[in-house]
């Protein structure tokens, strides 16, 4: 039986919308974060944010359950242990993160006493807890795990690049099912 060589379609569409939306949900939240003033539109648009974390809390619970069932493809070339050891934690650690991200967020809200209105299709409940921080520590979680995610997209990036530009192997040409 021969091994597979590509990515299923389902795998490849899971990863690439999940990339997309995480990559622009980083923007928008580096964007709000340190470089929109506060005020009403802030917060509007605050509300979009943790709708749209929350859609992709669901999205990236769906993307991990379908990887961890389905596994991962062997390496597309042979290449130093350390390599492939180091992009599989790196793999691992975005799967982590893209799962991280969104819940801390999440809890950082209901734990604040903010509830999360999900595009009024329905909305997430939220608490107040006296004498305690715990909305100040998810939050605080939250983004250390968008700097992690940032920096494991880069790493992601560049290793991507290297497989195709330097060892010219089928690495990415197999994410775009093209092996």
């Amino acid at each position: 039986m021969r091994a597979q060589q590509n990515w299923d379609g389902l795998s490849r569409i899971n990863h690439w919308v999940l990339a997309v939306m995480m990559i622009g949900m980083l923007v928008f939240g580096v964007y709000l974060h340190e470089f929109m003033p506060r005020g009403p539109e802030k917060a509007a648009l605050i509300g979009v944010h943790k709708a749209v974390g929350v859609l992709i809390f669901f999205l990236a619970l769906w993307r991990v359950g379908y990887r961890l069932v389905r596994g991962f493809l062997p390496d597309a070339a042979p290449m130093a242990r350390w390599q492939s050891v180091s992009a599989k934690l790196a793999h691992w650690g975005l799967l982590a993160s893209v799962v991280l991200m969104p819940l801390t967020g999440m809890l950082g809200s209901y734990f604040g006493a903010r509830p999360v209105d999900v595009f009024g299709m329905f909305t997430m409940p939220a608490v107040e807890i006296a004498n305690a921080d715990p909305a100040g520590m998810f939050m605080g979680l939250h983004g250390g795990f968008a700097k992690l995610t940032i920096f494991l997209l880069l790493l992601h990036l560049a290793g991507a690049l290297k497989h195709h530009l330097v060892d010219r192997d089928a690495t990415l040409k197999r994410m775009l099912g093209r092996a």
